[in-house]
């Protein structure tokens, strides 16, 4: 859909809806026309954009690293050799200095989860108009690129790390370190009575505690990626103010897309660097 047909309150909004799928008002499902519509579907609507894209971003990820590893000699390397070896080598070093316990399944995880957000993020690089004006030839009404602009996609991804953080914590404290790290802390006693009187506040704490570490995951990202997508939507609606705000536009874009690449980078680490931080509280028996 081009942006002169629209205002520009509808042009923004335009960009920042999903691709929803779900039920209609008359009962049936399908795909929302309008934003008002997408509203309506609750919380059963289904981003079909969101899941798309960050499937696809994954499938890409896992197929660059496996031609890597099909292509991988002894000999002299080549260029996607030592790129692949040069980001495995820095995930390695950031997990050894923020992990302390043992365990092979961090490292993995932190080199799926910087790559993949990172991926998700560089969409938001992408030109604003171009996949809506595709999305728009084909007969779908809205199509967001960037996954991690979406809160469904940030916080189902930390809800994953929360699964680990729980599992971990019970698999290496049992059930009763566990719940004895909830009571037992920040407060503590050496007597009983005092020890009962602490419980109940020390059991709030710690689980508002546990709680906001996902949410904190997902917020951080989303918002950051979110505003960055609005400064780019809101750039690209000085295109249609004139031709002194459009020179002004194509200077700001540029200038922002190339501090934006920090953003996107930095988000991908950060969110990577919390999950390894939080997968080693669990690995301890005190934080």
């Amino acid at each position: 859909m081009s942006g002169e047909t629209l205002s520009s309150s509808e042009y923004i909004k335009h960009h920042l809806q999903n691709l929803a799928y779900g039920r209609l008002r008359d009962g049936t499902w399908g795909l929302a026309q309008t934003p008002e519509q997408a509203k309506e579907m609750g919380f059963w609507a289904v981003h079909l954009d969101t899941l798309g894209f960050s499937f696809g971003l994954g499938i890409l990820f896992l197929f660059f690293f496996y031609m890597a590893a099909r292509r991988a000699s002894t000999g002299i390397p080549g260029g996607l050799q030592n790129f692949v070896e040069w980001i495995v080598e820095f995930i390695d070093g950031a997990v050894r200095g923020s992990f302390s316990g043992r365990n092979p399944m961090v490292a993995p995880l932190a080199l799926t989860i910087f790559l993949w957000v990172f991926l998700m993020n560089f969409m938001d690089l992408l030109a604003i108009d171009h996949a809506p004006r595709l999305a728009h030839a084909a007969g779908l009404p809205f199509l967001k690129v960037v996954p991690t602009t979406d809160p469904n996609a940030t916080f189902g991804m930390a809800f994953g790390v929360f699964a680990l953080i729980l599992y971990y914590s019970i698999k290496v404290k049992g059930i009763r370190g566990f719940l004895g790290e909830l009571t037992m802390q920040p407060f503590q006693a050496q007597s009983i009575p005092m020890k009962v009187v602490f419980l109940l506040p020390n059991l709030f704490l710690e689980v508002v505690n546990l709680i906001a570490k996902p949410i904190s995951l997902a917020l951080r990202l989303f918002g950051n990626m979110y505003a960055g997508e609005m400064i780019f939507i809101l750039i690209a609606v000085m295109y249609g103010a004139g031709l002194v705000f459009g020179a002004s536009a194509g200077v700001l874009q540029l200038g922002w897309a190339i501090f934006h690449i920090l953003i996107i980078t930095l988000q991908a680490f950060i969110f990577m660097t919390l999950t390894i931080v939080y997968l080693d509280m669990a690995h301890q028996e005190h934080h």
